[in-house]
């Protein structure tokens, strides 16, 4: 296999990559499964398991179980256990994305991209006391895309026609997606990450975020800084457009002792 390939065009092929490279060696986001009655009892890679919940002989309450816990990972650990989570739902994912896109005239990839951020939405706010959490999660990303389906085809009733511009594409890439990709091509490390999404995707203080990381709220601040400009010239210079399957680790380490500031302390897939 080469060291990179184009990073898919779809969004369910890119959420679909994103996960299997926050599965991979070296930069695996493994999940601790002991404890969880049926499950092996030692940490297994995402995909084995996505295997396993997908298994016959894997109860619903395992199920809900481990999808409690995904949860909670998504919303306290940042962007990697997100895209975790979207990768753990993809086959229901896909198979409701063909469901939605029969006898669809628009462009699939504007309902799938709704899909997914209604998925993500709803991972946000879904209560852990519920059943069959994942079918829900799955359910809300239904929803989303039904609603665009409706309103593009009573566009589409009103234009039927008529001259003129139609609505524009919105832009599918989710921004736990972005960040995924700037750490697997190492534009960024885990620390960076958890500091650009959890101050400014989730809304916590730098002084939270930095006392997590073991910090100070200063230095905090100087490497979101410096870690923002690099995603920026990164973007710009089109370096988000492939992922190289072999992680680079030496950027982002570099970036930060050239700024004064010591070395990085993660330098994983994702966080």
């Amino acid at each position: 296999m080469s060291c990179s390939s184009s990073w898919p065009l779809t969004p369910l092929d890119a959420a679909e990559k994103a996960f299997t490279l926050l599965a991979a060696a070296p930069t695996h986001v493994p999940f601790d499964a002991r404890g969880f009655a049926g499950l092996p009892e030692r940490i297994v890679s995402l995909d084995e398991l996505r295997g396993l919940l997908l298994s016959a002989g894997t109860g619903g309450v395992v199920r809900d179980a481990v999808w409690r816990e995904l949860v909670v990972r998504a919303r306290r650990d940042g962007p990697a256990w997100r895209v975790a989570a979207v990768g753990m739902a993809m086959p229901g994912l896909r198979r409701q994305a063909g469901l939605l896109a029969a006898g669809w005239r628009g462009d699939t990839h504007d309902l799938d991209s709704e899909l997914l951020v209604g998925f993500l939405e709803r991972l946000a706010t879904i209560d852990l006391d519920t059943p069959r959490i994942c079918g829900r999660l799955v359910e809300a990303g239904v929803r989303a895309a039904r609603k665009l389906r409706e309103a593009e085809s009573d566009t589409l009733l009103i234009r039927a026609g008529a001259a003129g511009a139609v609505l524009p594409i919105r832009p599918w890439d989710h921004p736990d997606l972005v960040l995924a990709r700037a750490v697997a091509v190492a534009v960024l490390d885990r620390d960076e990450v958890t500091l650009i999404a959890s101050t400014r995707l989730d809304h916590q203080t730098l002084a939270q975020v930095a006392a997590r990381i073991g910090i100070s709220a200063q230095l905090a601040s100087q490497w979101r800084a410096r870690a923002e400009k690099r995603l920026r010239e990164a973007i710009v210079a089109g370096e988000l457009a492939f992922v190289p399957l072999r992680a680079r680790r030496t950027r982002a380490t570099v970036g930060r002792r050239a700024g004064g500031v010591g070395p990085a302390l993660g330098a994983g897939a994702a966080a």
